[in-house]
């Protein structure tokens, strides 16, 4: 929006929320236990990811435990902190090896996707 003769335009952004999902898992002590996260490759190509703890923010992750390039793990917290399913297939579901009631709580999973505000947003609860 543009005000003639004031030389003040206002631009509006709107963020968009589809692509952010939430589920609650259950898992045991000393079980691992696995926080799904998947993407289409088909439609996204193979892309960088992030898990972190808490709600994923409007940009990257919280409280960073693991991330990809796309095509292998770059960074992780733990040993504990794995991925275990095909990457480039776009299963990057985290598995926390022997959990403990300490992992309880909101976990992030972030993939990007080109373009503004479209990365894909999936928040966990797990229940140990």
């Amino acid at each position: 929006m543009f005000f003639p003769g004031s030389g003040v335009s206002v631009v509006t952004i709107i963020v968009s929320v589809t692509g952010v999902s939430a589920q609650t898992v259950n898992g045991s002590v000393d079980q691992n236990v696995t926080l799904p996260c998947r993407y289409s490759v088909t439609d996204h190509g193979v892309t960088t990811m992030c898990w972190g703890r808490g709600e994923p923010p409007l940009f990257g992750c919280n409280n960073l435990i693991i991330s990809t390039d796309g095509q292998s793990v770059n960074s992780r917290l733990s040993e504990r902190h794995q991925l275990l399913g095909q990457l480039t297939g776009g299963d990057v579901s985290l598995t926390i090896l022997h959990a403990q009631e300490s992992d309880s709580g909101l976990y992030g999973c972030r993939v990007k996707v080109p373009g503004w505000f479209n990365d894909q947003k999936h928040t966990v609860n797990l229940i140990v």
